[in-house]
């Protein structure tokens, strides 16, 4: 899905937009961040054996160190960017599993509370600066509203793509299909419906959250439970290393953009 805007000239205001461009590139790295959400999360609790308590603590911290960094950036860098996007995925993930796994919270329970959590996000980002559009993301305040509602959506995709996908019986293929299906709907109605861009948007990014986790389950679970038995190392791995190749290129093209806009001097 991409949902454009005006252009606007370059200014000492857009280029403090801390957010990229919603493109094709986007909504790939976005899937691929929420697979590896999901196979690093279990690969760091189960391969490497630390455990869920111990995995939510060293991913919290490490993402809190990186949320710092992008906060204390005055525009948007793609490495840095996305860097905390993995982050919040993996701790998104890891959220939900400690309150169904280790506090015995039912997946319906998690789905509702994460749900109302993100309405009450955007309830307060919206009160205070008007709007939740993520082309005007230029204030510390108007990006720590972004980065809560981004951990909302992570929590509240892992619970109810649980949810759906394995106490409801679909399974994983069907999951994707069904997740998927949702996403292209949601395309349809913003680009013939005329659904609003930040509605049609924001809809997206939380359909695929489950969507990615089901694509990961599908890849890295055990043949008798569905999947295709890839290790999660793996897919960990080859994910990680997709998600680098396109910061490269977007850092690149941004590079190339800077140069364009800059006037040249003597």
């Amino acid at each position: 899905m991409q949902i454009t805007t005006t252009q606007l000239p370059t200014t000492a205001t857009t280029m403090l937009n801390k957010v990229p461009a919603v493109t094709l590139i986007f909504w790939i790295i976005k899937i691929m961040a929420t697979t590896v959400g999901e196979t690093a999360a279990d690969f760091l609790a189960f391969n490497l054996k630390l455990g869920l308590t111990k995995t939510s603590l060293l991913m919290a911290g490490l993402l809190v160190v990186a949320l710092l960094v992008q906060l204390r950036a005055k525009r948007y860098v793609p490495a840095l960017y996305w860097t905390v996007v993995v982050f919040v995925s993996i701790v998104g993930t890891l959220i939900s599993d400690n309150l169904v796994d280790n506090f015995g919270v039912s997946l319906t329970t998690t789905t509702v509370i994460f749900g109302v959590a993100l309405v009450v996000v955007f309830a307060l980002w919206y009160a205070s600066e008007k709007t939740l559009s993520v082309h005007s993301i230029e204030t510390s305040r108007r990006e720590l509203f972004y980065w809560a509602a981004i951990l909302c959506t992570f929590a509240l995709g892992t619970s109810a793509g649980d949810l759906i996908g394995e106490r409801l019986g679909l399974g994983y293929v069907k999951s994707a299909l069904l997740f998927g299906g949702l996403i292209a709907a949601v395309f349809l109605s913003y680009r013939y419906a005329h659904l609003n861009a930040v509605l049609a948007f924001w809809a997206a990014y939380i359909l695929t959250r489950p969507l990615g986790a089901s694509l990961g389950d599908l890849l890295t679970q055990a043949p008798k439970d569905g999947g295709l038995g890839i290790s999660t190392t793996v897919i960990s791995g080859l994910f990680l290393i997709s998600i680098l190749v396109l910061v490269v290129y977007l850092s690149q093209q941004q590079k190339q953009e800077d140069l364009t806009a800059t006037p040249q001097t003597k």
